[in-house]
């Protein structure tokens, strides 16, 4: 039996790439946002349904610069997050020299929990950064509600949200900016990649000259910057990964829909329903343990899972407010955040996965 990690990175075939990159081994024109870079902008701006899109190196960098150029960074600046989710979330709240402020979740979609945002605003407030968890989208319309009532920004973290529609809008077009991360391990990928979804035109610049060392043009360099720019290679296999994504997603929903099939209604396991006019993109397959019905923890379907070959990943554990680097938050309680993060397991899903696999994992778990 062959090894079945979590993930495994979309790829165009090697020809269709190189066809792609042919260009760029004829121009000599690598990076500096060139036509490659400028083609799948725009691609990117059709597909997510959005007016405004900056693309990066990566989507963390792409983060840490959206809180920049919103002009958040503030003394004693707070910006209200989730607990669950990758902690570049919050490395990039703290980079910008602010405080997190831990909100905790709903036990249903993961997403951060809307009735425990606003007892947590303070005067100190500047933004709230929500994450749309596994693909599960936050209640963007009660979060955009407390955002105008108390004048302060949202940006989401949209990493796992890639092509995720909600009410027929792409997702991108909710809070101030969204921001998409096309890493290796998402549901699409440009290797490393990212990018800021947003739809006032004014951010486009200052996010333009931060990712661009604060260059505005030749002899003008008004404000300091850094080195985040999307180079064409990534570009490249950006625009080849998108020709392909229909393809990608209607082979994930069969191994996601193939999961619900075996795991659904088994005592002790809760799987994530979907939403209610979200169209979906099978990014993860999450599941919670309860060993007292279930029989069996967590961690123990993970060892079982190991001992086959099979590597699920416990997505996200710790929470990050129990963290080493952010327990001086830990007062900060959040027993949701806490008790999903114990028990979630996320299972093997990708393009390549069969449903002959996916029977295999489930085999595995339920004997």
């Amino acid at each position: 039996m062959k090894r079945i990690n979590v993930t495994r990175s979309s790829m165009p075939s090697l020809e269709e790439y190189e066809e792609e990159i042919r260009p760029i081994f004829e121009s000599h024109q690598l990076t500096n946002m060139g036509p490659v870079y400028k083609k799948f902008q725009k691609q990117l701006i059709e597909y997510l349904q959005v007016p405004e899109l900056s693309l990066f190196v990566n989507g963390h960098m792409a983060l840490e610069m959206a809180i920049d150029a919103l002009g958040l960074k503030q003394e004693q600046g707070e910006v209200i997050t989730t607990p669950f989710t990758f902690v570049s979330t919050t490395h990039a709240i703290s980079r910008n020299r602010l405080k997190p402020v831990f909100c905790d979740i709903r036990p249903d979609d993961y997403t951060i929990d809307p009735a425990k945002i606003e007892p947590l605003i303070t005067e100190h407030t500047v933004a709230i950064i929500p994450v749309h968890v596994y693909g599960n989208v936050c209640d963007v319309e009660a979060i955009q509600k407390i955002a105008e009532q108390h004048g302060i920004k949202v940006i989401y973290d949209a990493a796992h949200a890639f092509g995720v529609t909600y009410k027929g809008k792409g997702i991108g077009n909710f809070g101030d900016a969204s921001m998409f991360s096309f890493h290796a391990t998402k549901v699409f990928n440009t290797i490393e990649g990212g990018a800021i979804a947003f739809h006032d035109k004014a951010y486009g610049m200052p996010l333009h000259e931060l990712k661009n060392f604060g260059i505005h043009d030749e002899e003008n360099i008004p404000a300091i910057g850094a080195n985040a720019k999307m180079n064409e290679f990534a570009a490249a296999m950006g625009i080849c990964n998108l020709r392909r994504m229909d393809e990608c997603l209607r082979r994930r929903k069969a191994a996601h829909d193939r999961y619900f099939e075996r795991l659904s209604g088994v005592k002790g396991i809760k799987l994530c329903e979907p939403q209610k006019e979200v169209v979906p993109n099978y990014a993860y397959m999450p599941v919670c343990f309860d060993e007292t019905e279930f029989g069996a923890t967590r961690d123990e379907v993970f060892r079982k899972l190991a001992a086959h070959d099979i590597y699920a990943r416990k997505y996200f554990y710790p929470a990050v407010n129990e963290l080493n680097c952010y327990k001086c938050y830990s007062d900060q309680k959040t027993p949701i955040a806490h008790r999903i993060s114990t028990h979630v397991l996320t299972l093997p899903i990708f393009e390549e996965l069969s449903t002959d696999e996916v029977d295999r994992i489930c085999d595995i778990i339920l004997h």
